[in-house]
Parts: C-alpha cells; sequence; structure tokens
C-alpha cells in the first residue's frame, strides 16, 4: 500500500467544506448553485476503495451524511456492509463528482452534478489519496471521468463491460462501474439481472478483500 498523508487529506477536505465557486463564481452562461452551498465529500488516508457517486441529494445536502437516504440502503446493500463500516472512513473514501446538491429540474428530477466542481477538485482529491486501490464508479458522470475514453457509449454497456477493467493492467486502481442505486433504477436492475446475478457476488467479495 503507499504511503498515506492524513495531514494532506485533512487539509484539502477543509478546503473543499468552505468551497462556494458553483455559488459566487460559476461556469459562463451557467446559473449560480439556487441554494447555500454545502459540499459533502468523505476523503481518507487509509482507505483502499473510493466510492465515486454523482452528486447529493436533498436528504444529503440537509444532513450533512453522504449516502444518508434509501440510495445509501441499496448501495449498502450491494456492498454488503451495515452502516457503521461504510461511514467508516478508514475503508471507504466517498467523494462524489459534484460535491453539493444541484436542485431539481422542472420534472423534479435531480440536475446533473455542477460542472464547476470536478474541474476544480478531481485531480487534487485524487492525488490525495494514492493508498486507493478500487474506484467504485457510480452512474455515467463518474464512469466519463474515471474511465475516460474506456467508457461505452451507454450506462448499461458500461456496466456489462465490467470484468474487462477490472482486469486491466493499466496504472493506477481498479475501476468498477456501477449504475446509481436510485429509486428511479428499479426497472433497470429488473431489466439486467445479471447486475444482482453476476456483479454483486464480486462487489461484495472485494469489498471484503479490501476492508477486512
Amino acid at each position: 500500500m503507499k504511503k498515506d498523508h492524513p495531514d494532506r487529506v485533512a487539509a484539502l477536505e477543509t478546503v473543499i467544506a468552505a468551497c462556494r465557486i458553483c455559488r459566487e463564481a460559476p461556469r459562463p452562461n451557467a446559473p449560480p448553485l439556487p441554494h447555500e452551498p454545502r459540499p459533502v465529500a468523505v476523503l481518507s488516508s487509509q482507505a483502499r476503495i473510493l466510492i465515486a457517486g454523482q452528486a447529493p441529494g436533498l436528504k444529503v445536502h440537509e444532513t450533512g451524511i453522504t449516502f444518508n437516504d434509501a440510495s445509501g440502503n441499496r448501495l449498502r446493500d450491494w456492498l454488503g456492509v451495515d452502516r457503521e463500516t461504510f461511514y467508516d472512513r478508514s475503508k471507504f473514501a466517498i467523494v462524489p463528482m459534484g460535491f453539493c446538491f444541484p436542485g431539481y429540474d422542472e420534472k423534479g428530477s435531480d440536475l446533473p452534478p455542477r460542472k464547476e466542481c470536478a474541474p476544480t477538485w478531481r485531480q487534487a482529491v485524487i492525488a490525495a489519496m494514492p493508498q486507493v486501490e478500487l474506484v467504485l464508479a457510480i452512474g455515467q458522470y463518474a464512469q466519463g471521468w474515471h474511465l475516460g475514453e474506456k467508457r461505452l457509449k451507454s450506462m448499461t454497456e458500461t456496466v456489462l463491460n465490467w470484468r474487462a477493467y477490472l482486469g486491466s493492467n493499466a496504472e493506477g486502481p481498479k475501476v468498477l462501474p456501477l449504475p446509481h442505486p436510485s429509486w428511479r433504477n428499479t426497472g433497470w436492475l429488473k431489466k439486467n439481472p445479471w447486475f444482482e446475478e453476476e456483479l454483486l457476488p464480486v462487489l461484495k467479495a472485494l469489498v471484503r478483500d479490501y476492508t477486512e
């Protein structure tokens, strides 16, 4: 395992917690964040697994606790861990592509992660956690960043190709793409039984290997 840098991680997490870029300096032609920023991210100098999600939902925004909602319950079930283990930062770093709740669109769905966030913070976050060996890339935005050109045309195709990503010999952590655990994806899970039958047992085994 690569040497950790707890002071560096703590300092970066403090700076991120004070970030207001999407409110005070949004990208050109983009509206500012429609509410007070509340960045939610859990960095770690020890965790070997990085959970890379999309952006906090409203409940996470209100509580300041990442995945503190029904999606988190489903994700913990996928991982085979309880809440105590999930929130143990020696076992999991949890850093979404956007740190703040982005608000809702006209249909009442969560907006995509703010585009200011990842270009500003992602490289620094990854560099501060060199001990990470496995990235769980949840949803298309995390997959786009962590897989780059290796990401396929759709989220389904990308997740279906999970064995190839895990078997890659490229430098850096392995990446395992996952769908978002939102209730909105319940239909997708029913249409793609291979996810629970084939991928989830491997995911649970990896989590045991990297957290025990």
